[in-house]
C-alpha cells in the first residue's frame, strides 16, 4: 500500500488520472474553457468523468477523461495526451483517434427518434505534450470547411481543438500559457496555477483519492496484463497459420514452434479452409 502512496505523490498533472481530479474541480475547469474558447459560461455539469462509450457491443469502446456540458448545452470532451500513440501499422493514431471519438458521442448524444439538428456543438480538447503538427502552434483549431472555398464552413458545431504545451506561435491568454509552463515543468507563474497547485495538494491528501487511485492503479494493470496476454496470442495464431500456409511442417513442428494445441492448431487450419473456399 505504501509504494501506491508514494506513486501518487510523485504524480503530476499530465497524468490521466490527476488530470480528471483537477478537471473535477468546476471553477478551474470552467475557466481554462473560457480561456480557451474566449466567451463567458454561466455553468459546467460534468456528465461522467472517465466514461467508457460503447455504442454497439462489438464496436472498439473509449474512455473519455472528463465530459462536460454547460449551461447552452454544448458539450465539452477533454483528454490529457502525454504520447504520441502509433498504430501497430506504424500510423500516428490521433487524428482518426478524433474522428472516432466524435463519432460515438455524437451516436451516444442522439437518441432514437431524435433530429440531427438536436445535436449539441461539441468541442474534443486534447492537452499535448508534444507538437503534433510540427508548427510550433500553441493550439491548433480544426473545424470542416470547403476545399474550393475555405470562407465556407460546414456548420455542423464540431470542433477538435490540439492544444499544443510546448508552442511557441499564436495568441493565448496569460493564465492558458502559465498553464502550458506547469504542465510542463510543473512551475508556479500565476494565481490561476497557485490554485491548481493547491488544488492538486488537496487531491493527493484525501484519502478516497488515494484509495481510487489504489483501485485505478490495479485497473490499469489488469489491462496492461490483458493486453499483453492478448498480443501474446495473436503472435501465436500469426506462427502457426504461418507454418500452416507453407505446408512443410509436421503437426509437432507447428505445435513446438507457436505454443498452440493440436486443438487449436485443428480449428485454425478449418478456418484457414473456409477462407480460402470463400
Amino acid at each position: 500500500m505504501q509504494n501506491q502512496v508514494s506513486n501518487l505523490d510523485k504524480l503530476t498533472l499530465s497524468n490521466d488520472f490527476l488530470f480528471k481530479h483537477v478537471m473535477l474541480r468546476k471553477r478551474i475547469c470552467k475557466h481554462i474553457l473560457e480561456e480557451l474558447l474566449h466567451t463567458k459560461i454561466a455553468d459546467i455539469t460534468y456528465l461522467e468523468a472517465e466514461q467508457t462509450l460503447d455504442v454497439y457491443p462489438d464496436s472498439h469502446g473509449i474512455r473519455l477523461d472528463v465530459r462536460i456540458a454547460d449551461n447552452t448545452n454544448t458539450h465539452y470532451n477533454l483528454e490529457m495526451q502525454v504520447k504520441n500513440p502509433v498504430s501497430r501499422t506504424g500510423k500516428f493514431q490521433l487524428p482518426k483517434r478524433t474522428r472516432y471519438y466524435q463519432a460515438m458521442l455524437d451516436t451516444d448524444m442522439l437518441q432514437k427518434g431524435q433530429d440531427y439538428d438536436e445535436l449539441s456543438p461539441t468541442y474534443i480538447i486534447f492537452f499535448c505534450l508534444f507538437d503534433f503538427f510540427e508548427d510550433s502552434q500553441r493550439i491548433y483549431t480544426f473545424k470542416r470547411r470547403c476545399l474550393e472555398n475555405m470562407e465556407i464552413e460546414l456548420a455542423d458545431e464540431a470542433a477538435i481543438m490540439f492544444l499544443n504545451t510546448l508552442g511557441t506561435k499564436g495568441d493565448i491568454s496569460p493564465d492558458i500559457q502559465s498553464l502550458f509552463d506547469y504542465i510542463n515543468n510543473n512551475t508556479v507563474t500565476s494565481n490561476f496555477t497557485r490554485e491548481v497547485a493547491d488544488t492538486i495538494t488537496e487531491i493527493k491528501n484525501d484519502k478516497k483519492v488515494r484509495d481510487s487511485y489504489m483501485t485505478y492503479e490495479m485497473r490499469m494493470k489488469d489491462i496492461r496484463e490483458e493486453s499483453l496476454a492478448e498480443g501474446e496470442a495473436k503472435q501465436k495464431l500469426r506462427v502457426a497459420k504461418l507454418m500452416l500456409a507453407k505446408g512443410s511442417y509436421s503437426l509437432q513442428e507447428i505445435i513446438e514452434l507457436s505454443g498452440l494445441s493440436i486443438d487449436d492448431i485443428e480449428k485454425l487450419k478449418n478456418d484457414m479452409h473456409v477462407e480460402k473456399q470463400a
